[in-house]
């Protein structure tokens, strides 16, 4: 069997993971982010993954926060479940300079994510999952090697930042297999890679 691999990340109406302000800046972002449609999507999207793949960026940061939430009594439960498995799960850290896992079970790849990714689904068990970390999901989409696109898309236009989908692409075709939207208009969308 075949593993999945899906790729998590939130956009704005003009497919921009970020503000003209460059990588911080979040603005279209983060409002979205703890509204029930968003803790619905982060509860499903881990599902049956047993491997989680990170660039270093998001690696270092989700540390800085993630293991937090467990043993924290106020967060919501869907905050907890995630995570718990993030923490759990096997996580492949993609950098060019670390030298050692930030996480407990973690390791270092210094390789091209589509390289990584060929081996992963070549070898284990369980759905392996990219979440948010851009330069890993773009690299993917170049080489079509996503199956499933979990997308989070705000209701604001940033009007600058970088987009998750360049030109140059080659061009595929997807399913729509779920759609949530919210109260503040923020939709959680699903979508399956056809081949």
């Amino acid at each position: 069997m075949t593993r999945t691999v899906s790729a998590n990340i939130s956009i704005t109406l003009d497919g921009r993971y970020n503000g003209a302000g460059g990588p911080d800046d979040l603005a279209a972002i983060v409002p979205y982010a703890m509204t029930e449609v968003a803790r619905n999507h982060l509860a499903r999207l881990h599902d049956g993954a047993t491997t989680a793949v990170l660039g270093r960026l998001n690696a270092e940061g989700f540390l800085g926060f993630w293991p937090t939430v467990i043993d924290d009594e106020d967060a919501d439960p869907r905050d907890r479940g995630y995570a718990k498995w993030l923490v759990d799960t096997e996580k492949v850290v993609l950098s060019t300079t670390l030298t050692e896992a930030p996480w407990p079970h973690a390791r270092i790849a210094n390789a091209p994510a589509a390289d990584v990714i060929t081996e992963l689904k070549a070898t284990g068990e369980g759905d392996i999952l990219v979440n948010n970390s851009t330069t890993v999901i773009k690299a993917l989409l170049k080489a079509d090697l996503l199956d499933r696109l979990y997308l989070m898309i705000t209701p604001e236009i940033a009007g600058g930042g970088e987009r998750l989908f360049d030109d140059g692409l080659p061009a595929t075709k997807w399913k729509l297999s779920l759609h949530e939207t919210g109260d503040l208009g923020e939709m959680a969308m699903v979508y399956d890679r056809v081949r």
